[in-house]
């Protein structure tokens, strides 16, 4: 019998280093590459507020299934986009169903992913076709969730306690070639006329071409050598890394990024700052693993606003924070900045994230769900948990019912509330950056943005 195989692409947009791919392309004699266009969830429009993505983000993605067709048609394969409805999700249940069906599918291929949602939809997708045979792996990640020298559910509630076991850990550096794919069925239908689209021009571009260039580019520089000490900075592609673009959608891997930091290591020499680079990779590890962990409720406790959120005052106050407007000029101008380019460094996450929470008396769950709808780099696993971490509720998500049952005057989590002031006189202290972003106006215009990458 002929072996039809799926696969499912998700949080892997690349053909690179994609081993899961390259065990695919063993397995089947046929293959139907298949991509559900990401949308923002009911659950988080309703937090946000907002019920689409911001245009950069939507160009982002845009441009990355563009590319990751580009790329596969390179191998003779094609790509077949599903989209979304918020209010019907069965239906992309639904239309994988009918592919399954009506192409006799055998194999199935996909990213084990750490979202629920994503995880859900996975697993609905097996619970109705039980007799696929699956292959599910967590190949985004620097190590294999067999490779973690602890079971899931002792994973470490402190990154540093997480970093302490992991860090020394062999890494696996070779590449994955694919050099070759099985074609797609012939009587698959094309449906590359759905990926025509014109995005608006970017400083950032998505796709596991750009991804790369970008990389080879940055490691190309001496960049690296300074990154500890610059990676504070709100602006500039000398300061940061700007990898994660990539890295939330798999554009580009984890694993890639180690293996150009290590070359670059071996030439240059390694410091406190190359060092500093893998250790923002085991953040990312971190909240990665620590999603997975928790599952729903890394999404708070509960799936609905707290009810001071909901009046007519919180909303007012929450609506001039997405638009830059709260008169404290160092978050007004990081909220500028994202919502004109997508993006928003590390700083400013957290200090915008301070300020809703603690200054605003926010739901913080409100802010996670606006970065999700903005930023070009959105993964869910970082972007929720920096926020729960910033307010305190990381590691009580995993235990609210335990909590409940504890001692009145046991110790509440450790929050991070940031000084906005301090932080303005350490990070900013001339106001370049707030002094760029202060007029609405300035926030769309062009000029403004070049230097963001």
């Amino acid at each position: 019998m002929k072996k039809i195989g799926l696969y499912l692409f998700t949080n892997d947009l690349r053909i690179n280093d994609n081993l899961l791919l390259h065990h695919a392309a063993q397995s089947v004699d046929e293959l139907i590459c298949v991509i559900v266009k990401p949308s923002l969830s009911q659950f988080s429009a309703d937090f946000a507020q907002h019920y689409e993505y911001g245009f950069r983000r939507r160009d982002f993605i845009s441009q990355s299934i563009v590319n990751l067709a580009a790329n596969l048609e390179g191998l003779g394969q094609k790509l077949i986009l599903v989209s979304q409805n918020r209010l019907e999700s069965n239906t992309t249940i639904q239309t994988l169903s009918h592919v399954i069906a009506s192409q006799h599918v055998t194999h199935f291929f996909a990213s084990a992913h750490c979202g629920y949602d994503e995880r859900s939809l996975t697993n609905e997708l097996l619970d109705k076709h039980p007799n696929l045979i699956s292959s599910l792996s967590h190949h985004s990640t620097l190590f294999e969730q067999d490779e973690l020298p602890f079971d899931l559910s002792k994973l470490p509630r402190s990154f540093t306690k997480f970093r302490m076991q992991v860090e020394h850990m062999d890494i696996d550096t070779s590449e994955t070639v694919i050099s070759h794919l099985p074609p797609a069925p012939a009587s698959l239908s094309d449906q590359s006329d759905i990926l025509n689209e014109s995005p608006h021009s970017s400083v950032y571009l998505g796709g596991e071409t750009a991804g790369l260039t970008h990389l080879k580019h940055y490691f190309s520089q001496s960049h690296a050598r300074s990154y500890k000490q610059t990676r504070n900075a709100f602006d500039g592609i000398e300061n940061s890394t700007k990898f994660s673009p990539w890295l939330a959608l798999g554009c580009v891997s984890p694993k890639t990024i180690y293996r150009q930091l290590k070359q670059f290591e071996a030439q240059h020499g390694a410091n406190d700052s190359t060092y500093w680079i893998y250790f923002e990779l085991l953040w990312r590890e971190y909240f990665y693993w620590k999603g997975l962990s928790l599952g729903s409720s890394l999404f708070g406790a509960n799936n609905e606003p707290d009810n001071q959120n909901t009046s007519t005052t919180s909303n007012l106050c929450f609506a001039k924070w997405k638009s830059g407007n709260t008169n404290y000029p160092i978050v007004d101008a990081c909220m500028r900045q994202l919502n004109a380019t997508g993006y928003m460094s590390n700083r400013g996450r957290q200090l915008v994230a301070s300020c809703l929470i603690y200054e605003l008396g926010i739901d913080w769950r409100h802010g996670a769900a606006y970065f999700e709808s903005q930023l070009i780099d959105y993964d869910v696993a970082s972007n929720w948990g920096n926020w729960a971490y910033i307010a305190g509720a990381l590691n009580s998500q995993a235990n609210s019912q335990a909590n409940k049952q504890a001692s009145a005057n046991q110790a509440q989590p450790k929050s991070r509330h940031f000084d906005l002031v301090k932080q303005t006189e350490m990070y900013d202290p001339e106001h370049i950056f707030i002094n760029k972003w202060h007029r609405e106006d300035e926030a769309s215009a062009s000029p403004r943005y070049q230097d963001v990458i």
